[in-house]
């Protein structure tokens, strides 16, 4: 048996697989409650804002109002269904269940744990975010052929509050102080991102925010996804994503080794 204190230095992937198995085992018994939370919950936020605000707005932006929010609740969604999992599932696992002490006494080391986590997480939410748009598609959205794109957008967006929520399960004090992670970080980002109007027409720093929250950037990639490309500016926003994700991987790998080993 491998001690706590030695590390693996090299990246492997069969622990990853193992996760990866263990996670399918478990989904197995929850996946009814999970998806329905997960594909329900957006498809909500789009009803009332896209048709209650939609029958007073019309237009927006050059978008139906309906159109325009169908492919911002992508965003949303992914935003939930992947911080929060990374959040909640990786603390109550680390303190209570202690599955990862268990799992690292097998030759896993601790980035490999949390690149199972964070991957199995971003693409199961990449997978339930792409809901909104099949709702919308009902409803008579047009999308173009880069809507096939969608799905790629999502679980990148996905990989980087996936990883931020296992970064914060290891900084916070207690599971009752993610209130302060959800109200004074993930509102802010929830609100601030173009999903339900347009950021031109707030104050200028709260535009800065907007431009350097990662949720804007996959706003902004769903919707060229699917009414139409911008090259250069997308690839702005991908860089934004990868930026935001491969930050937030070496947050979460130093917080997770602090928690378990150090």
């Amino acid at each position: 048996m491998r001690p706590l204190t030695e590390r693996l230095r090299a990246f492997e992937w069969a622990p990853v697989r193992g996760v990866w198995r263990r996670e399918l085992a478990l989904f197995r018994r929850y996946w009814a409650s999970s998806s329905f939370a997960s594909l329900i919950e957006p498809t909500i936020w789009l009803l009332a804002f896209g048709f209650g605000f939609g029958a007073l707005v019309g237009h927006v932006a050059g978008y139906r109002y309906v159109d325009f929010v169908g492919t911002g609740v992508v965003a949303t969604a992914t935003l939930f269904t992947s911080a929060f999992p990374g959040m909640f599932n990786t603390y109550i696992r680390r303190t209570y269940q202690h599955s990862y002490d268990a799992v690292l006494a097998a030759p896993v080391d601790v980035h490999e744990v949390v690149a199972g986590e964070a991957s199995w997480i971003a693409v199961k939410s990449g997978v339930y975010s792409c809901a909104p748009i099949l709702v919308a598609l009902a409803f008579g959205l047009r999308p173009g052929v880069g809507v096939i794109a969608v799905p790629v957008v999502t679980v990148l967006t996905a990989a980087g509050f996936a990883l931020f929520g296992v970064w914060t399960s290891t900084i916070v004090p207690s599971i009752n102080s993610f209130d302060y992670i959800i109200s004074g970080v993930l509102a802010p980002l929830f609100l601030v991102a173009g999903t339900f109007f347009p950021i031109g027409g707030l104050p200028g720093w709260a535009q800065t925010l907007a431009h350097v929250n990662p949720l804007y950037h996959c706003v902004e990639l769903v919707r060229h996804a699917v009414f139409g490309f911008h090259p250069l500016a997308d690839l702005g926003h991908v860089g934004a994503l990868v930026v935001f994700a491969a930050l937030m991987w070496l947050l979460a790998v130093r917080g997770m080794r602090r928690r378990l080993i150090d």
